[in-house]
């Protein structure tokens, strides 16, 4: 039996995701057009490139595949579900997504597969544009030209209330008043925003473990924020508000150990309730996308990200040489 997985279904899906090293998961995945699709079966799409896999090789791993929160644990992770982030996820596995789409491009132009390589490509190129809007978003580069287009629907509505003033349309006049108090407010949210992403300044990185200030879980940080990206809804369930630095901080992405807390898998956590160990952490943890964002650990037990994940967040490389003490000059 094979199983197809499309990359709208493998983003959005709460059951999906994938372990083991990454040269065995390609083994074990392809790319499918949709012409080739009419012959399969027990298959989920709606785009033209899918990734197929085989659900023998999942179940003989010894990491559940499910996404973290099928899992069923204890009361601990209660309050700390609050903090689980599916855009997180879903960014994670668009990534995931995207580095085996140009494996594949590679490997079609190393068996001189041109047609599939160009094809492979297209899309690899749709992914990318994708996820550059998204990152752009983020970033503070759309907040940049929205905080200029807010600039000048300003200046117009000054001066329509200017003009409305002039001819003693009153009525007109408080209403352009209520736009302009509206778009003054917009306006320096967005501007806060871009100047945040300009400015971000981060105590944590890609790699490093760190531990919950609150719920105590040990985790990984696989990405980052200058500032809360969530929706308002998952910040009012995560009480954003009650921190003592609100939503205008670093916020990161980490991988929580499933031994920790097997409800959470990706949470969404501000920086002000993240603590680094005080001494190297060693211990083991367990994690399915581990093997796929990192290297390996370095001295101190920190994980060494992969070169795309460090230009995904553009991001230095960082360390600790294994025959230095930890602690030492880096």
């Amino acid at each position: 039996m094979v199983q197809g997985l499309s990359l709208s279904t493998l983003a959005t899906s709460r059951s999906s995701c994938v372990c083991g090293s990454m040269p065995s998961w390609r083994k074990h995945f392809r790319v499918m057009r949709k012409d080739q699709i009419s012959s399969e079966r027990n298959f989920m799409c709606d785009h033209s490139v899918f990734v197929k896999g085989n659900p023998d090789m999942l179940r003989q791993r010894n990491v559940r595949v499910e996404a973290g929160w099928l899992f069923k644990g204890g009361d601990r992770g209660s309050d700390a579900i609050s903090e689980r982030s599916e855009s997180a996820n879903e960014d994670i596995l668009i990534f995931f997504f995207q580095l085996d789409l140009a494996t594949r491009v590679q490997y079609a132009l190393n068996m001189e597969e041109y047609d599939i390589a160009q094809q492979l490509r297209t899309k690899l190129a749709e992914v990318e544009a994708e996820v550059a809007r998204q990152q752009e978003g983020k970033r503070g580069s759309s907040s940049k030209s929205e905080a200029q287009d807010k600039a000048i629907s300003l200046i117009r509505l000054r001066a329509d209330l200017q003009g409305a003033i002039e001819s003693e349309n009153y009525a007109l006049a408080a209403k352009l008043r209520d736009e302009i108090s509206k778009l003054e407010a917009e306006s320096l949210a967005v501007s806060a925003k871009a100047l945040a992403h300009e400015n971000a300044n981060y105590s944590f990185r890609l790699g490093q473990r760190v531990r919950h200030k609150i719920f105590g879980y040990r985790a990984v940080v696989c990405g980052m924020d200058p500032v809360c990206c969530e929706s308002s809804s998952w910040m009012e369930t995560a009480q954003v508000e009650k921190l003592s630095r609100g939503s205008n901080q670093p916020f990161y992405q980490v991988l929580v150990d499933v031994h920790a807390d097997p409800n959470l898998l990706v949470a969404y956590v501000a920086e002000e309730n993240l603590l680094a160990p005080d001494q190297p952490d060693l211990d083991r943890f367990d994690h399915p996308y581990i093997s796929f964002l990192f290297y390996g650990m370095d001295a101190a037990g920190d994980f060494i990200p992969i070169k795309q994940l460090r230009e995904k967040y553009n991001r230095p490389r960082h360390e600790i040489p294994l025959d230095e003490e930890p602690g030492g000059d880096a």
